[in-house]
């Protein structure tokens, strides 16, 4: 049987065959046309494939020239994924880890705390929907926010049944 193999079991393996002529281009361009990737994500994801570190940054710059590499559509896209269910420093330091520039993530920021409130009261809703009766029941929703990435501020105003307006 050409192409099988049999491991110790007896079953049949299957080898995925190597495509050592697929260019660096090719294969950034495979990647870039499941999902947004950072310049950063994608330099560490082609790194194995090249053989000079110049010709992916070369390849990076290319790309973005081109239009196929954005680091803002990046950042709109991971925005779009987790905001109605993360808070802005989770999704901050979401950005930081795929290496999106300091700036755009200061931007990102700014426009997801404007909304924070909202967005950590309808996750609380969601789960908890009646405000804590004990301690332990505060604590426990507390914490659960704060996994999500909102702000302790953030917090204590939803624990409180705050909207945020005042008193007016």
């Amino acid at each position: 049987m050409a192409g099988k193999d049999r491991d110790a079991a007896g079953a049949t393996v299957r080898e995925r065959p190597a495509r050592p002529g697929r260019s660096l281009k090719a294969r950034a361009l495979g990647y870039l046309s499941r999902r947004e990737y950072s310049r950063g994500e994608l330099a560490r994801k082609l790194a194995p494939f090249a053989e000079e570190h110049e010709s992916i940054d070369a390849l990076i710059d290319s790309l973005e020239q081109e239009g196929w590499l954005s680091d803002a559509r990046f950042a709109e896209s991971v925005v779009h994924r987790r905001a109605s269910r993360m808070g802005a420093n989770r999704i901050v330091g979401e950005l930081r880890r795929h290496d999106v520039d300091d700036a755009l993530i200061e931007s990102v920021g700014a426009q997801l705390r404007e909304t924070e409130l909202s967005r950590a009261q309808a996750v609380w809703r969601k789960k908890y929907g009646q405000l804590p009766q004990t301690p332990a029941e505060r604590a426990k929703q507390a914490r659960f926010l704060a996994g999500r990435g909102f702000s302790r501020a953030t917090i204590v105003q939803t624990l409180k049944g705050d909207d945020g307006l005042g008193d007016e």
